[in-house]
């Protein structure tokens, strides 16, 4: 989305998958097998588009099963899609499952939208009763408490098969789209669990004191979402800083004039200014500073804050955080203020997601309209802006000390969904999803991110069920209607999700 290349790339998930079919068949019905694996090698095509996939071929016996689970097993995959592309018993299915621990989601796509009655063979009835053996696995895995998933539909072939005696183009049918849909979201989600697995996140400072909804035990993260935590000190940052040459500073004056417009003085508060020469120029040092460090401790996410003792350096440093974190977080580090390490998580799942992610909680109520505006001091996620965010110079930071520069800025107008990512008391993560739709009502001009949403029903009711679920009170704003892709991330992080 940004239009600089990113500092950290996600992972691309690797994916399993096997066509199964039941081997006395092969004989009895000439083609049946070559016909199947050409529909598991179309599958094996799609997928592709978003994942390393790794196609065993048929698994047609209980032997063959376990020699899949084996073969996946050293392709070390994050998900295993069965496609059940005939009949099989489920003895031929189980041992991959038992050998190979990935999570598992049952195919069942029809390759044509309706048999020919009046022509069909067995052999091609065969080839479309895929629906067949499902409940025969489902009965089986809950048995075996194997947790499995199922997507029905069609095949979506874009042709039909010389040997096929019906027509099997059905890509543009919604049960083919709808199918398709739900596989891509399945495959995108297992990026994030490989993803958060092999990243650093970089804790800079300390919470901001008293926020205890923000509080996290660094053990419990890296415990059930495998990151690293890295602790940070400002003066590894400050270390940084006395490396940073006028040329990285130049840089990036250049860079923050290409994604920003500088304000003038806002026309209704009068702690927001039009940034002086000497404020951006900061900015853009501490900016500078800020890569050094991210890319010194090979960071993919970054939550920070200190207010730093009144007139002393870290304070002055400090106040220059929020341009060089947004611009960050468009290059795929996101970056949440306040020391909240759990929406640097929902920010970075986004993020892997290619849907944003934007540091915000509740700014205002508009009863007149009906939304409500969500948003921040910053940093803010500038490539999911609404035109190009403003700089305002800020005379000081409310509820901080310092003073600086900050973003105003608002998200597309369109669909967007919000990701909260809380602790229970009994200390496991939940994520809470809201869909909703940015509108073009307005703003403040205060030199905060502002998005005002309208949620699927009056603001009271959205923030009383809301609020039930005890969230943090900072969220992640992604663009896009994305709840059900959240869901499959949960199911894959073995994390409760909840819709609101």
């Amino acid at each position: 989305m940004s239009i600089y290349p990113a500092i950290k790339a996600s992972l691309k998930p690797r994916i399993g998958l096997y066509s199964v079919g039941l081997r006395a068949y092969w004989e009895q019905f000439p083609g049946l097998k070559e016909r199947l694996e050409e529909y598991g090698r179309f599958i094996e095509r799609k997928m592709s588009a978003w994942a390393d996939v790794y196609y065993y071929g048929l698994v047609d016996t209980e032997g063959e099963g376990r020699k899949a689970g084996e073969w996946l097993n050293e392709r070390h995959v994050d998900l295993v899609f069965c496609h059940a592309a005939t009949y099989s018993t489920s003895s031929t299915v189980l041992p991959v499952h038992q050998i190979c621990k990935a999570p598992v989601v049952f195919l069942n796509l029809q390759p044509t939208a309706r048999l020919n009655y009046e022509q069909s063979t067995t052999g091609e009835w065969l080839a479309h009763c895929g629906a067949c053996p499902v409940p025969e696995f489902a009965n089986v895995f809950n048995r075996a408490g194997i947790p499995f998933r199922v997507v029905n539909g069609v095949l979506g072939l874009d042709y039909t098969p010389a040997i096929s005696l019906t027509d099997e183009v059905t890509h543009e049918r919604r049960e083919a789209i709808r199918a398709w849909k739900e596989i891509e979201e399945w495959v995108r989600a297992a990026a994030v669990p490989r993803t958060l697995q092999q990243s650093r996140f970089g804790f800079l400072g300390n919470t901001y004191s008293g926020m205890l909804d923000m509080y996290s035990d660094f053990t419990m993260i890296s415990a059930q979402t495998g990151l690293h935590v890295e602790v940070l000190e400002m003066c590894d940052l400050d270390r940084m800083l006395r490396e940073v040459t006028p040329q990285d500073v130049k840089r990036k004056l250049d860079e923050l004039h290409e994604m920003f417009q500088i304000s003038g003085d806002s026309p209704s508060d009068p702690i927001a200014k039009k940034p002086t020469e000497e404020q951006l120029a900061w900015s853009c040092k501490v900016a500078a500073a800020q890569e050094k460090l991210v890319r010194a401790y090979d960071l993919d996410a970054l939550s920070y804050y200190y207010h730093g003792a009144p007139g002393g350096e870290y304070e002055k440093l400090q106040g220059g955080f929020i341009v060089g974190h947004s611009l960050l977080t468009a290059r795929g580090i996101p970056c949440s203020g306040e020391g909240d390490l759990k929406t640097a998580v929902a920010m970075k799942i986004s993020d892997i997601l290619g849907v944003g992610g934007s540091f915000s909680e509740i700014v205002v109520v508009d009863y007149i309209d009906e939304t409500i505006l969500l948003g921040h001091d910053g940093p803010f996620h500038i490539a999911i802006s609404e035109g190009k965010p403003i700089l305002r110079g800020m005379g000081l930071y409310h509820g901080k000390q310092g003073t600086g520069v900050s973003v105003e800025a608002k998200v597309k107008t369109g669909a967007i969904t919000t990701l909260n990512v809380t602790q229970t008391g009994d200390g496991r993560l939940k994520l809470i999803s809201s869909e909703g739709e940015s509108t073009n009502g307005p703003i403040m001009k205060i030199g905060n991110t502002q998005t005002p949403v309208k949620f699927r029903e009056h603001p009271d009711a959205y923030m009383s069920r809301w609020f039930a679920e005890a969230p943090t009170h900072h969220c992640a704003m992604s663009i896009g209607h994305n709840a059900s892709q959240f869901q499959k991330v949960a199911e894959l992080m073995n994390v409760k999700h909840v819709m609101l």
